[in-house]
């Protein structure tokens, strides 16, 4: 049997060149040698978007499209949605008993959050909780590896602690997942911010225009100490660079040297970079043009996804339920 991977993502709109380096590249290299789940967590982005339920169920088809247009197979991935398996929500009752407030509301993600979103003083249950309910995601189906940004580890190591607790106390039923980076674990900005995030507009989509890429990385922040071509760089501080890292593997070492050198200017170096990222979206593109124009084929990879996801929990919970000992008609 193989190991299963588990990864995915919240639908609060089109998926972003962070996303794609954080865990999609991943997700879509592993999935021939992994049995892999890609969760669509409407649920958790009800956390942030309560207030427009009306816009979920574009952003779960877009998210899916995006999922398929990066080379997710979904003969060999199963993508599913979150609110569609109950067990999920029934095993987050289960494992909130075994986390104190206190450990959630020090987890660091959460207090980075809080602050974007305004929750300080007055934090939603359901905010502060979501970490239990991606432990849950990630063991219904006993997953072995979950790649993420390096923003989610924090919740990693939260899922990695109920798994032994609920072990320890019940006995060898779930999986203990490994954390999985990629070689850009965070992408930041355009805007020079520590994140590349939907919610800070500050991203590059997979399904932006040629258009609308050139603008956004002419608005891009580089390094704030060069003021003429000639100036020597530090493409250290360099958003511009810090892209051509990930995605211009063949010439961003002499980028770098160019740019310390003084003999490669900001509006070239960006030239460049428009040219990289447009030739590695135009594929990505062409291939969401099909998949838009075919929603029913999406909705119903969606719908078989979610069923084989659901039996895989059903089982589990079979086990947890026995486990705790509330299984009271067996």
């Amino acid at each position: 049997m193989k190991k299963r991977v588990l990864t995915g993502d919240r639908p609060t709109g089109p998926l972003h060149l962070g996303h794609y380096v954080g865990t999609i590249i991943n997700r879509v290299k592993l999935q021939k040698e992994y049995e892999t789940f890609i969760i669509i967590a409407d649920v958790q982005a009800l956390t942030t978007n309560f207030e427009h339920p009306e816009l979920l169920k574009n952003d779960v088809f877009q998210v899916a499209v995006d999922n398929l247009a990066c080379g997710v197979d979904p003969n060999i991935s199963s993508i599913f949605i979150q609110s569609m398996i109950p067990e999920i929500a029934e095993l987050t009752v289960y494992y909130s008993m075994l986390v104190s407030v206190n450990l959630l509301s020090h987890n660091p993600t959460i207090k980075t959050e809080a602050k974007q979103y305004n929750f300080e003083k007055s934090m939603p249950y359901g905010f502060l909780g979501y970490p239990v309910s991606q432990a849950a995601d990630i063991t219904f189906c006993k997953a072995n590896l979950v790649p993420v940004g390096e923003d989610q580890l924090p919740h990693i190591e939260l899922t990695r602690k109920i798994v032994r607790k609920f072990n320890q106390l019940y006995g060898e039923v779930l999986v203990e997942p490994e954390p999985l980076l990629s070689h850009m674990p965070r992408l930041p900005g355009l805007d020079g911010g520590a994140k590349m995030s939907k919610s800070l507009g500050n991203c590059i989509y997979l399904g932006d225009s040629k258009e609308v890429v050139e603008k956004k990385i002419k608005r891009a922040v580089t390094d704030p100490k060069r003021i003429h071509p000639t100036d020597l760089g530090h493409p250290e501080v360099c958003t511009v660079f810090t892209y051509h890292k990930a995605f211009n593997q063949n010439d961003y070492l002499e980028i770098e040297h160019s740019c310390r050198e003084g003999k490669i200017g900001c509006v070239a170096c960006k030239e460049k970079l428009i040219s990289v990222i447009n030739q590695f979206l135009e594929p990505i593109r062409e291939r969401r043009k099909y998949y838009e124009e075919r929603k029913k084929e999406v909705m119903e990879i969606l719908y078989e996804g979610t069923k084989k996801a659901k039996k895989i929990a059903e089982e589990t919970l079979e086990e947890v339920r026995a486990a705790i000992k509330i299984d009271y008609f067996k």
